[in-house]
């Protein structure tokens, strides 16, 4: 039987508004860690020293309604995909802004989420999503190995009724 997964759920919330009800959301710890930081430096020194993959990683970025925070935002979720490229990222957003930050923040982020009241049964969605697309590329690695290894036993087994056939012909 497989193990659980354990995924970290990493959060930046510099005005702390979304953080305690996903803390609420994931109380299994069994399967979930909830981490939150209220600034960006503390945010991406947790995320470069969990950098192993030996779990899955996911990034929930809060977003305010200024343009400063846009660039910021951008700048962050380049740097969490130059630490870890499997890491997951879901940017909370405003509604009425959703279309601005969709063209300043392009490239990285795995799903945008407008800030209302179903955004938590959203973002749980997502991260079910992303979890399992981590288990899914766990077991292709796992079943690449194993063809490799069949292909190996076949050719393996194959040279050696080719050499039985020249050395012993008499048996076949």
């Amino acid at each position: 039987m497989s193990k659980v997964v354990i995924a970290h759920i990493v959060c930046y919330d510099d005005h702390r508004g979304f953080t305690e009800d996903i803390r609420k959301r994931y109380a299994d710890s069994g399967r979930y860690l909830v981490f939150s930081f209220p600034t960006h430096e503390e945010f991406l020194e947790h995320l470069k020293q969990k950098k192993d993959h030996n779990f899955c990683n996911i990034a929930i970025l809060g977003v305010h309604e200024t343009q400063e925070q846009y660039e910021l935002i951008d700048e962050i979720a380049t740097e969490i995909k130059r630490i870890d490229q499997r890491t997951g990222i879901i940017l909370l957003c405003p509604v009425d802004k959703m279309e601005e930050i969709k063209n300043t923040v392009k490239f990285n982020i795995d799903k945008y989420i407008p800030k209302n009241t179903n955004s938590i049964l959203r973002i749980h969605n997502i991260v079910k999503k992303l979890i399992s697309e981590y288990n899914i590329r766990i077991f292709r690695k796992r079943r690449n190995f194993s063809l490799y290894v069949l292909f190996a036993f076949i050719l393996l087994s194959v040279l050696l009724i080719i050499i039985a056939y020249f050395r012993l012909p008499q048996y076949f």
